[in-house]
């Protein structure tokens, strides 16, 4: 598999006065819809495409529900998605209030199956 890249300038935000560098930046090189994401699945298995798009929009529904409550969710090999937030930090304990968490991002790690591949990617200069 290859991925392409761009070269990017881009200057340190926390010293201005720093010189600016270069570096790779992924492109794109397209995209995938959830329909078109389940007639490949389809070609993969018994199921129709219209089973895997309801199936995957489930997944989509409960995903959201799940991390709201503060579970991680564990996708097997794939991965698992949990909550971040960024915060404001306090002197002591018994200030600390739920309003201090100024955001709230899920993220994803990659399970030992996304890993491997990921590791295999080869990368060309655009």
């Amino acid at each position: 598999m290859s991925v392409k890249f761009n070269i990017v300038e881009r200057g340190n935000p926390s010293n201005p006065e720093a010189p600016r560098k270069f570096y790779p930046s992924i492109q794109s090189s397209g995209r995938l819809t959830l329909r078109e994401l389940a007639e490949q699945a389809s070609q993969m298995s018994t199921l129709t495409t219209t089973d895997i798009v309801a199936a995957l929009e489930s997944f989509l529904t409960i995903v959201p529900k799940e991390l709201a409550k503060g579970n991680i969710v564990e996708l097997g090999d794939f991965g698992s998605f949990w909550l971040r937030t960024t915060t404001e930090g306090v002197v002591s304990r018994e200030e600390v209030r739920a309003d201090q968490i100024n955001t709230v991002l899920p993220r994803f790690n990659p399970g030992k199956h996304f890993k491997r591949t990921l590791d295999n990617i080869e990368f060309n200069k655009n």
